[in-house]
């Protein structure tokens, strides 16, 4: 297994609405800076707060399929669909775009979340009706393990159900407290820490991992990787699962065949 460590300064940053809407982008589009460019079927990752309410007008998508998670406060959404929504802390909305959407974003105050694009194949999903779900807090299951607290956002039991090959767990780690999970062979887990500092353990490697880091594990073969709070504060860590190759030709090759 192989795990690099990602500071601040090594992801993209962005900006909205004249700076109502900021984002740290663990994975930025490209040509935005950030040392990752993506992983596998992760193509984009972006962590945006507001401290004031803030908006995005109406602009267009194609064929990726795009995940918005909150951690706080609210989004309404309105899309070309129809569809006109709001989701709150805890809650997701995911937008397949298929053959071409436009949709229009309103933050609301001290809000904090996710935009995560992930990449199927284009050469379907192009010609793919677009569509728009959301799910609240409570349609998601929870386990216990550990004490450490696992809410899975993608994956066996969770409603949403996308098309790209992708798992995503939001992990609250209490103080002093470990996860472990086995991560299949040419599999790869990526994980944005959004508070506290916690130990990243596999095999004898150890490493530090602080608040706000972006963390990158790659098994060549399936290996257990090892989390542990630090003892001082509790931990809360978005982990998500791709492969670590893009198991199809990519966007970009496909249109250049298109």
């Amino acid at each position: 297994m192989t795990i690099r460590i990602y500071s601040i300064d090594e992801q993209a940053s962005g900006q909205f609405d004249e700076g109502k809407i900021t984002e740290q982008k663990p994975i930025g589009f490209p040509g935005e800076g950030s040392a990752v460019d993506r992983v596998g079927t992760l193509f984009y990752w972006a962590w945006f707060r507001t401290k004031e309410e803030g908006n995005l007008p109406m602009h267009p998508h194609r064929g990726f399929e795009i995940l918005s998670y909150l951690l706080a406060g609210s989004v309404h959404h309105r899309d070309t669909l129809g569809n006109e929504r709001s989701i709150q802390a805890g809650g997701l909305q995911l937008m397949q775009t298929g053959s071409g959407v436009q949709h229009a974003e309103t933050y609301g105050k001290e809000t904090s979340g996710f935009q995560i694009w992930f990449e199927p194949f284009m050469g379907e999903a192009n010609y793919a009706t677009p569509t728009y779900v959301d799910y609240e807090d409570r349609d998601f299951p929870v386990q216990i393990r550990n004490k450490a607290r696992i809410k899975t956002i993608v994956g066996p039991g969770s409603p949403v159900q996308m098309v790209a090959d992708a798992q995503m767990w939001d992990l609250i780690l209490p103080a002093g407290q470990s996860f472990e999970h086995e991560i299949p062979e040419g599999y790869s887990i990526a994980g944005l820490t959004v508070e506290g500092e916690s130990t990243w353990q596999f095999e004898i490697h150890t490493y530090q991992v602080s608040a706000h880091e972006f963390t990158v594990c790659a098994a060549e073969k399936t290996q257990t990787l090892h989390i542990q709070s630090k003892e001082r504060a509790d931990s809360r860590i978005i982990l998500i699962q791709v492969p670590s190759v893009l198991p199809y030709p990519s966007y970009k090759e496909v249109k250049v065949r298109l």
